[in-house]
């Protein structure tokens, strides 16, 4: 993307796109744009819908309860989406979690219910909402779905039917502090999930499970107990590095 266009306002919008094309904006975007953002007509903004790259737009009209956008010129190709899966136990700072895990390009975000989960309660449609809102803010193009919320058991029992062969990470909280870069290395030109457990780590059985199964990996998040959020972003930062698209 152009530098010249970072600092203009980015806006998902879920409709086709091509140079030329008008887009009536919804009342929640025309709020925040004209009445956040104080933006108007001649202005310009940056769309983007997941499918057909990045376009500049300008603003044709603009009211507090419309605009309408003409959209001039592709800024930015569209980038292939991520298939890095992440599967993590709700914790109380959903919106963190799910901002993090768009902007370290996961793929898909799926919530797993862990027996210490904290927040067992999901709603699938705000955390649609952090990754478009993390998307707009992080030049990320490709929207990561939500994928339902799923109990860790049917996710273990089901894996090879719904992922085929992808690797399954996740960070032992219990194994000893050793680099995991050698182990990760192995994985590189492989599909790869990630799943990081509740705070307070993974019920005994579940740890159990997960070691048992042959596409699991375990691997050490280093000497200290980290965060279940802390613990997400330094997982996804050793996995892009090593095996991912970094």
């Amino acid at each position: 993307m152009p530098r010249t266009h970072k600092t203009l306002p980015r806006l998902f919008i879920d409709k086709d796109m091509s140079a030329g094309l008008r887009i009536d904006l919804d009342k929640a975007q025309t709020n925040y744009l004209v009445n956040v953002l104080r933006r108007g007509a001649g202005d310009r903004c940056v769309v983007f819908n997941g499918r057909d790259g990045a376009f500049l737009a300008g603003i044709e009209g603009a009211s507090k309860k419309t605009v309408t956008l003409t959209l001039l010129e592709q800024s930015a190709a569209q980038t292939p989406p991520s298939d890095l899966w992440y599967g993590f136990a709700p914790i109380k700072r959903l919106d963190y979690i799910v901002q993090k895990a768009t902007e370290m390009g996961a793929g898909t975000i799926q919530p797993v219910i862990t027996r210490y989960v904290q927040n067992p309660r999901v709603n699938q449609a705000k955390l649609e909402a952090n990754a478009i809102e993390a998307a707009e803010q992080c030049e990320v193009l490709s929207v990561p779905r939500i994928a339902p919320a799923i109990a860790f058991s049917q996710l273990i029992e089901t894996w090879g039917e719904v992922h085929g062969d992808r690797a399954l990470v996740f960070g032992d909280e219990e194994s000893a502090s050793s680099s995991p870069v050698d182990t990760l290395a192995g994985l590189e030109g492989r599909r790869i999930g990630l799943i990081i457990g509740p705070e307070g780590g993974f019920a005994p059985e579940e740890r159990d499970m997960l070691r048992a199964q042959p596409y699991v990996t375990p691997i050490s998040l280093g000497p200290r107990i980290l965060r279940a959020d802390t613990a997400a972003v330094a997982a996804m930062a050793l996995i892009q590095a090593i095996a991912g698209d970094w």
